[in-house]
Parts: structure tokens; sequence; C-alpha cells
């Protein structure tokens, strides 16, 4: 009895059910489908522009505050060592920046197809939805200039 169950079992191949199922598809629905064909141009390029300078605003406050933070704490790292506070083994450090390059690269590896199915996949979106794409960049990089 037990023998029989075991060949009912059914393979399923995720990485087609990937492809048939897309992202946008669960969020907004199947009838989601290109943007293009909803809303007129005017439309498209406004939702582009307003939501790509909200990104690049972001990105911009962001960046800097991340760059403000770790500039700091590099300073502050550079006083305390010739100040005598701290002694940084600068031998282990290298060693250990080398051990953490080996695992990204072993796992950059295998995530090689994950990405190329995610670039293939916003490659496709963008050529369906230029219009909105296009007022995204602009706004993008208006953003990141205010």
């Amino acid at each position: 009895d037990h023998d029989s169950d075991d060949d009912s079992y059914e393979v399923l191949d995720l990485t087609e059910y990937a492809r048939r199922h897309r992202w946008w598809n669960r969020l907004f629905g199947r009838n989601s489908g290109s943007i293009v064909e909803k809303y007129s141009v005017a439309t498209q390029i406004v939702m582009g522009g307003v939501t790509g300078w909200c990104a690049g605003f972001l990105f911009q406050k962001v960046g800097k505050l991340a760059a403000t933070a770790v500039g700091g704490g590099f300073l502050l790292l550079q006083i305390a060592s010739h100040s005598g506070y701290v002694q940084v083994d600068w031998k282990r450090v290298e060693k250990d920046v080398n051990k953490a390059k080996k695992q990204l690269k072993k796992r950059a590896n295998k995530a090689a197809p994950e990405i190329n199915t995610l670039i293939e996949e916003s490659t496709e979106f963008i050529k369906q939805n230029i219009v909105v794409s296009s007022g995204f960049v602009g706004g993008f990089l208006l953003g990141l200039a205010s």
C-alpha cells in the first residue's frame, strides 16, 4: 500500500512556476497587465516622475546619512587609535576581509540564476512600460539633484 503512494508524487519545477506567475500578477492580480493599456502617456510620465523623484530624494538623504556615519566612525576610530585608546590588529582585519570576500564569491555564484531571472523580468517590465520607466529615471535624477 505504501509503495503505491510513493509513485503518486508530482514534481514541481519552481523556475517554470516563477516564470508563469510573475510578481506583479501576485501583487496586483491576474488582470493587471501593462500600465500602457490603462493610462494615458501624460499620466504615465507623471506617475513615473513623481515616484522617481521620491526615490531619488530618499536615496540622496539616506546616502548622505550613511556616508556621514561611516566617515564619522572611521574618523573616531583613527583618533582613538592615534591617542592609544584602541589598537587595531591590521593583519587580522586583512585575514577576515579576505575570508569574507571568498564567502561572498561563493554565494554570488550560487545566486546567479535567480539574479539573471530577475534581470530578465525587470528588462521585460521596462520594455512594456517604457514611458513610466523613463519618467521614473528622470524623476529619480531630479530627486538626487534636489
